[in-house]
């Protein structure tokens, strides 16, 4: 007998507020739209959840409408690494539904989230009747190929400071998660575990970041007061 995943058990249609939250969505033509629609669905999350995993095939392209996840090679015979974290409005896995390959990262829940799935067949096609979609996919993956390399310069980095406003550059991109806006809804130890330091060091990073006015550190969460500086500190950089 098949089992099934309990976030597939716990999928439902999107409501029409929840599909306002699919940026994607305005690109397309009417008819395309009405078949996405049709297509799209939404599960919840709960922390702890693995919304991909490494080693299974790929079946839906996924987006984040609410809640925080981190993507990283956990269970992977290497050292462990996390790649990014996945933000409110951001679409992910684009690469790996195109290639139609297994998964070569674990995408976890941090916080209890609500995650949409686009199945695979209508991820293709999209791809080969919708210019519209094809332009916004285009620019996901060149934005994530930023993302992926700060990410691994990140990486490289002993500055604590420097590697919280890259982490927190990047959760607030506009292209990749333009449902953030100005206010990152996340807590430090969730930045934390993002970032790789202990949550001394993160609340230490914060409030030097702070003190610069970079960025206000408020209730369950943090404002960017200045793009361009936290740019400067971060991605690209």
């Amino acid at each position: 007998m098949t089992t099934i995943h309990p976030l597939r058990q716990r999928a439902r249609p999107l409501t029409p507020e929840e599909l306002l939250a699919v940026p994607w969505l305005s690109a397309l033509t009417l008819s395309e739209r009405d078949r996405a629609c049709d297509a799209l669905m939404v599960t919840e999350a709960l922390p702890g959840d693995t919304i991909c995993r490494i080693g299974k095939e790929a079946n839906f392209w996924f987006g984040l409408l609410d809640g925080l996840l981190k993507m990283s090679n956990d269970d992977s015979l290497g050292p462990i690494i996390t790649f990014a974290g996945v933000a409110p409005g951001g679409w992910f896995g684009e690469g790996t539904v195109l290639k139609r390959e297994v998964y070569r990262y674990n995408i976890q829940a941090l916080r209890k989230s609500r995650v949409a799935g686009l199945p695979s067949k209508t991820f293709h096609w999209l791809i080969e009747h919708s210019l519209g979609f094809n332009r916004f996919v285009m620019l996901q993956l060149n934005e994530r190929l930023g993302q992926f390399i700060a990410a691994r310069e990140s990486d490289r980095l002993s500055d604590p400071e420097l590697r919280v406003a890259r982490s927190i550059a990047s959760l607030v991109n506009p292209v990749l998660y333009p449902s953030v806006g100005e206010v990152l809804r996340i807590t430090q130890q969730e930045l934390a575990y993002l970032v790789g330091l202990s949550r001394q060091r993160v609340n230490e990073a914060l409030a030097s970041l702070q003190a610069r006015g970079i960025i206000r550190i408020e209730y369950g969460g943090l404002r960017v007061l200045d793009q361009a500086a936290l740019r400067a500190k971060g991605p690209g950089a």
